[in-house]
């Protein structure tokens, strides 16, 4: 379907409306009292022309158009509406301008906390997490972002949010090699979990993740912290994520200790990128101990 006739619409409704805005502040317009009047109108304006620029797919434009709207409903004390424009923009130039998105949903952010409404504040850090993921590929940034959002939702008793950010923060922790940060959210995210009855299941993956980091930094460590997990969550002795930790205990911990958690694993279920890469490094810094014994 050909929306160029939308487009022109949309520049025109565009000039029409920055007219209005005008003649808003113009002498005569505030002798008379229809300023403010004119100003809602304009606001409206922006708004159709920004959905129109929509149709046509000028992402840039509708963008800007949401951010005309969003600053005259500054202007006229109007936060909700101020704030719902900003996050309008920002979803219009997530498909052309990141950056422009990050500022647009930053200033939404702004004004929902300014409110007190810190878990639509949560979402919108989650957002821009999201665009630092997978179009900037700033991980640093997406985890100020995630850990922002879990302190939001913590805040508003969103424990179950606030876990997922954290979770987040704590692969990218690993990734990044900043194991003992990831050891830290991973425990902290398993106690959350493991006396909830619906959650329970999940703390012996978080426990089994944060023995991966432990084993990565130290393996006397490794198994201190085994134990510790074991006593914490008895329910974790009997998982098979515990019962493979433990073949390093029974002084099977080798070259080939992590190529049997990752058959063993795969076997059952495709083991995902994060868990190959730390049982590489779990090899690799096997294989530096070894040279170092010789």
């Amino acid at each position: 379907m050909d929306n160029s006739g939308k487009e022109k619409e949309a520049i025109q409704l565009m000039a029409d409306a920055d007219k209005k805005v005008k003649s808003s502040g113009s002498f005569l317009g505030g002798m008379f009292g229809g300023g403010h009047h004119k100003v809602e109108e304009a606001c409206e304006m922006y708004c159709r022309a920004a959905n129109m620029f929509k149709m046509a797919k000028n992402w840039s434009a509708a963008g800007n158009a949401f951010c005309k709207a969003a600053r005259l409903h500054m202007q006229l004390q109007n936060k909700h509406d101020c704030a719902t424009s900003f996050i309008d923009a920002g979803n219009a130039y997530k498909k052309s301008d990141p950056n422009e998105a990050i500022k647009c949903l930053n200033a939404s952010i702004d004004i929902y906390t300014d409110m007190g409404r810190f878990t639509i504040a949560a979402k919108h850090h989650i957002s821009i997490a999201e665009i630092y993921e997978s179009d900037l590929v700033d991980i640093e940034k997406a985890i100020a972002h995630y850990e922002q959002a879990a302190d939001y939702y913590k805040g508003e008793e969103s424990n179950s949010s606030a876990n997922k950010c954290l979770l987040k923060v704590g692969a990218y922790c690993a990734q990044l090699e900043q194991y003992q940060k990831a050891i830290e959210i991973y425990e902290q995210v398993g106690a959350n979990t493991m006396d909830n009855p619906l959650l329970k299941y999940s703390a012996k993956e978080y426990f089994f993740k944060a023995a991966l980091c432990h084993f990565i930094v130290d393996e006397l460590n490794a198994k201190i912290a085994v134990e510790k997990y074991e006593e914490m969550f008895p329910a974790f002795s009997d998982s098979r994520e515990c019962k493979l930790l433990k073949v390093e205990q029974r002084s099977l911990m080798t070259y080939f200790f992590p190529t049997l958690i990752y058959q063993e694993f795969d076997s059952i279920s495709r083991l995902d990128q994060w868990h190959t890469t730390l049982l590489l490094r779990i090899k690799k810094t096997i294989q530096g101990d070894e040279g170092d014994l010789k």
